[in-house]
């Protein structure tokens, strides 16, 4: 049934074409290596080989590949795990239907998609485990070369709002967002929205 749901919502997005699916792990490899997908869209619990396993095994393989993981499992170790196995993306079920099919693009095109929820659980990791002191003085220093404009996208960024909510909150346009969101993510040395999150919280403002 979800399987069905996702074909059906993918599929009739534009752009966007579900060319394979499969019911387990074990099936990704070969459904992969005949149908040459951009994007993997990959549970994590499945009967026989999990989401986290088969990403590795996909990546071995296909180093280019992007692997999506979309679950109802938010659980820290999870999250971790499927980053530090190369998934550019980790959202959960309950992700609305236009923001998955967001995410689907953003990932294609380099960009790393995280569910607010995921977002928060990894900064709180990462303060968790970071020199009080030293981080926040690092974070408010590297915040002080934003303009005030782009503090309110970083600040934004930090809440795990997307581009277009983004655009909404401040009645700005969704490339006008675009264009903040990199020049906050060049300024602040960061690599994804999670480490612009990190930097915010790390500098007291969340």
């Amino acid at each position: 049934m979800v399987r069905t749901g996702l074909r059906l919502l993918l599929g009739g997005a534009s752009g966007l074409e579900v060319v394979g699916e499969g019911a387990d792990g074990l099936d990704v490899v070969e459904l992969v290596h005949r149908h040459h997908p951009d994007v993997v869209l990959m549970d994590i619990r499945m009967p026989q080989r999990d989401g986290i396993t088969a990403t590795r095994d996909l990546l071995a393989r296909w180093p280019e590949l992007v692997v999506l993981v979309l679950t109802t499992f938010d659980a820290d170790d999870l999250v971790v795990e499927a980053l530090r196995a190369g998934a550019r993306g980790f959202l959960l079920k309950d992700t609305p239907p236009e923001q998955l099919v967001s995410a689907v693009r953003d990932v294609a095109s380099g960009v790393h998609a995280l569910s607010p929820a995921v977002t928060a659980l990894l900064v709180s990791q990462v303060a968790a485990c970071s020199p009080h002191d030293a981080r926040v003085q690092a974070a408010q220093s590297a915040l002080a070369a934003l303009t005030p404009r782009e503090r309110d996208v970083a600040d934004a960024v930090a809440d795990g709002l997307s581009n277009a909510e983004i655009a909404h909150r401040l009645f700005l346009s969704v490339p006008t967002v675009k264009a903040h969101v990199s020049r906050v993510m060049a300024k602040l040395g960061a690599e994804n929205r999670v480490q612009v999150a990190i930097r915010v919280h790390d500098a007291g403002s969340r």
